[in-house]
Parts: structure tokens; C-alpha cells; sequence
């Protein structure tokens, strides 16, 4: 169990919060989120470069010149992979890169890389529900009150995220907003700090807890 200190929107102590849940071997976390990670951005790769071989270019049914004769290499057709213009011997085709992981796998290494970020995370209580209009200098204002540095990359979780905050997030390129039930491993590992809006700590505990 890991006990957090609630904050205010004024960087202020405001009461405690506690998060609970089943996290993986320590032998076997770091192999487990490593490969939740590789998974992931496995899953990111389109997958759609393409190449021609030799039978798909165009042209080349004429022979380019006769078999005998001129002193040359023999050819039998202008798109040989030998020539400029012609086909691709072993390039790449449209593929998958998926990587398999099982369901309760993918939910530990979930938890157990946000319980590793457990020193790095900041609950807030009513993030951003008293800004009445997009402002992207109130956000970078309440996190230095956070204690937050000003270059640090920052992951924030929010149960139900308002429109003004998205707008207010948007232009911070440092600041990644996310939805507590859309946790991924790498967004939690790749972050400094960890903003975690009090209801989403709640939310968490009741999406991941079960297992």
C-alpha cells in the first residue's frame, strides 16, 4: 500500500490519500514492463512500407539487347534488381508488428509500473475544476506551486478531464493529459512527475485494484 499526501489547487497540503494494489515479483517486474513497453510500441508501428520486386515494376518485357555479341553481362530484362529502376530483392512488404501479451500480464505490468512511479506521483484535489476559461499559464502556474519543475516531462491523470483543461494542457508540449481508465506502461515509465487528480486515484483503484 502507498500512502499520498493530497494537495489543493494552491500546492497546499489538503488531506491523505492511500493506493492499493498487486504489483509483480520484483525478479520479474522489470522483464514484465519491459515487455508491456516493447509491446506497445510495438502495436504504434504502421507497418505499411512497401517495396516492388522485380515481377511488379513496370516494363521490362523486352529483352534490352541480344544475348550475344556486344561484350556484355547478358540480360533479359531492364528491371533486374541489378539496375537502377528495378525491382527490390528482400525489401519490405506490408506486416504486422504486433507482439502478444496476455490480458492479466498486461494489468500487472500496469500496476506494477505505477506503483514503482508511486514516489514521483502528486494527487491534487479538483484539478482545474475552478478555472472558468482555457489558460495555459494557470496550469504551469499550479504545477510550480506543485513543486514541479519547469522543463519536467509530466504525466496528468484525470477521471473526467473538462474541455477548458484540455484547451489550457494542449500548448504545454511537456504535459501529456490522460484519462484514468486509458493508463499505459510507457506513458507511466517515460514520465518526471505524475499528476493524479484525487477522483482518478480513485478511479485507478477501482479499475486496476480487481484482478
Amino acid at each position: 500500500m502507498a500512502n499520498c499526501v493530497v494537495k489543493d489547487w494552491q500546492g497546499k497540503d489538503a488531506g491523505k490519500a492511500s493506493l492499493e494494489l498487486k504489483v509483480a515479483k520484483e525478479t520479474t517486474a522489470n522483464d514484465l514492463m519491459h515487455r508491456a513497453v516493447l509491446r506497445q510500441q510495438a502495436h504504434s508501428r504502421q507497418g505499411t512500407a512497401s517495396t516492388l520486386t522485380r515481377a511488379e515494376v513496370r516494363g521490362g518485357g523486352r529483352k534490352p539487347y541480344k544475348q550475344k555479341g556486344t561484350g556484355r553481362a547478358r540480360q533479359g530484362s531492364i528491371r533486374t534488381p541489378l539496375r537502377p529502376g528495378g525491382g527490390i530483392v528482400f525489401g519490405p512488404k506490408p506486416r504486422t508488428y504486433n507482439l502478444a501479451m496476455n490480458r492479466k500480464e498486461r494489468r500487472l505490468a500496469l500496476r506494477t509500473a505505477l506503483m514503482a512511479r508511486v514516489e514521483d506521483l502528486v494527487v491534487v484535489k479538483d484539478f482545474g475544476t475552478n478555472l472558468e476559461a482555457p489558460k495555459t499559464r494557470e496550469i504551469t502556474d499550479a504545477l510550480g506551486r506543485l513543486g514541479i519543475a519547469a522543463d519536467a516531462k509530466v504525466l496528468l491523470v484525470l477521471t473526467n478531464p473538462s474541455e477548458v483543461v484540455r484547451r489550457s494542457v494542449r500548448n504545454l508540449e511537456k504535459v501529456k493529459l490522460i484519462a484514468a481508465d486509458q493508463l499505459n506502461v510507457f506513458d507511466l515509465l517515460n514520465a518526471n512527475n505524475l499528476v493524479v487528480g484525487e477522483t482518478a486515484l480513485a478511479t485507478i483503484q477501482e479499475v486496476y485494484g480487481d484482478d
